[in-house]
This record gives C-alpha cells, structure tokens and sequence, in this order.
C-alpha cells in the first residue's frame, strides 16, 4: 500500500488545477486519472471563454498545458482509475484503484460528470457504430455525411459547428422551441449554412443494422411521428454526476450531486470536492479552475492543521 498525504481523483481542470497549488505547498499530490485523462474538456475542440486565450485553445492543448504546469512543481499523474473508496472511517482513507492501494491523509474528489443518454431503441446497440457523445473524437468519421444533433446548449451547437467541418448537413433536434445556449453560439450556429433546426421533436427510436441509418422522431406538440434517414446521432442533452463511488458516504443532493460545505469540504472531513461533480449549476471550465484551486488550498490548510 502506497501512503499519500494528497490524493486526487479525477485529472479535468479542476483536478489538476487542486494539483497545482497542493504541489505548490509541497504537497506531492497524486492525481489519479481516471478513465480519460483530462476529463470532458479533452474531448471539446474549441475552448473560447476561458481567460488568457483571446484566440481560443483546444481542449486537448489545455489539458496539456495544465498537467505540464502542475508536474513542474512535483505533482504526479497517475494513469489509473479508482474501484473503490473508504471514507468511512476517517483520515486516513483508503483508495482502491485498478492498480494499486493507496492510503491518503486528504483526498479531492474531482470525477466530473458524464453524459446523459436519450434510453431510445437502438441507442446501445449502435454506440461506435453511428452513436457518439463526443463530435471532437467521432467527428472526422462523417465527412460528407448527414448527421443530427440531439439538445439546445451550449454543448449541442458548439459540437454541432465543429461537425460541420466534416458533415454535408447536420440537424440540431431539440424539443423546446428555442436554444438554451449562449447568444454567440446561436448567432454562430443560426448563421452557419450547413446547420438548421428542429423545434419541438424528439428522438424515440436510432435505427441502423450494424451502423446507424436513420432515426425516428416525434413532434411533442402533434405527435406525429416521421421516420429520417440519417449517418450520426450525436446526443447532449445534459449530464450526471460521477458519484456512485461515494455513494453511503458522503452527502449528495438528490440528483447526486456532491454537497460542499465552507470551503469545497464534503460531509466527511478531510475529504474535498471540485468541479461538475459538485456543481450542476454553472459546468465551465473557469468555475471548475477556481474550485479546483479553492480544494487544493483548503486541503493543505486542513493538513497543516493537523500536523
């Protein structure tokens, strides 16, 4: 068993950035990865709204950028994903992941959320086969295709214009009658030839033999049905919490989300929490920055405290 005084789990902005100012108080944290290294951000092209990027980054380079940052001042990244957790009887804890055990004085809990799927027909049996939740990794695949887009955020129209590198037409389905995204996205997606929309519809069937060939749909306010052919469904329709881990131990909201107290603390002291695993509100990159820095500054804090 290897004996931590940090352990991080969870490599997305707010993971690394807590690494970042543990390693900077000398910390030695360890940041397990998790299944995909830097979280959702590394699978997003275009980053636009976070500050010092007036020309805007890819979600890859950002990663990059803020591993190398954290690494430089001792931090250490593990590629590995935690099993099982064991906060229940205090400092310290047990961490159990793939490949080794861990005992840890603190732990930041920072495994974001992943997406929600439609629970149509047909969307299990064809994912990697036509289904994606990520445009930046399925992307290139439909060049000259006919692809759809499933929700009206931020997420839908910004995956939505990268696709349009790509696809001949893509049609974003929502089942509002307006976009719940940012104005600059609706103007860039509004104004996009390649890009239209329709209102008020639902997805109830993906229909493919080996490969998606088209999807079914259903007006919400007719009811009537039509039948399209399609290549791609790509699907954003929102997020949960990867907190199944935790659950029986730490106190979640009902939708379960972690709950901090005063200073990004769970319900069990000495246990920290940073990002969209805790925050089903405002989901940015800049958010989950700032609580991954507030975790790493109070984690060492409540170290040094104990010490």
């Amino acid at each position: 068993m290897l004996s931590e005084r940090l352990l991080i789990i969870g490599s997305g902005p707010a993971g690394l950035t807590a690494a970042l100012y543990a390693a900077r108080a000398d910390l030695e944290p360890v940041v397990i990865s998790g299944n995909q290294l830097g979280g959702q951000v590394s699978i997003t092209y275009e980053v636009e709204n976070y500050p010092g990027f007036p020309q805007g980054t890819t979600g890859p380079e950002l990663v990059e950028l803020m591993q190398k940052q954290a690494e430089r001042f001792g931090a250490r990244v593990v590629i590995d994903e935690v099993t099982e957790v064991d906060f229940r009887h205090g400092s310290p804890f047990a961490i159990k992941t793939y490949g080794e055990m861990y005992e840890a004085q603190a732990v930041i809990l920072c495994t974001g959320a992943s997406p929600r799927r439609l629970g149509v027909p047909g969307e299990d049996l064809l994912i990697g086969k036509g289904v994606s939740f990520c445009a930046t990794c399925d992307g290139f695949f439909f060049r000259g295709k006919d692809v759809v887009v499933v929700g009206g955020g931020d997420s839908a129209l910004e995956e939505g214009l990268f696709l349009t590198r790509f696809a001949d037409r893509v049609r974003v389905i929502h089942r509002r009658d307006s976009l719940r995204a940012g104005e600059t996205l609706k103007r860039r997606a509004g104004t996009n030839s390649k890009m239209n929309f329709v209102w008020d519809t639902v997805v109830e069937e993906i229909l493919g033999n080996g490969r998606v060939q088209g999807v079914v749909v259903r007006n919400v306010k007719t009811n009537a049905t039509e039948r399209w052919p399609t290549d791609g469904v790509f699907i954003y329709i929102g997020h949960y919490p990867n907190t199944d881990l935790f659950r029986g131990q730490l106190e979640m909201d009902d939708r379960g989300y972690l709950i901090p107290g005063p200073h990004q603390m769970t319900s069990v002291e000495g246990v920290f929490a940073a990002g969209e695993v805790q925050d089903p509100v405002y989901r940015q990159v800049a958010t989950s920055v700032g609580q991954g820095a507030a975790a790493g500054m109070r984690a060492e804090r409540w170290l040094a405290e104990r010490s």
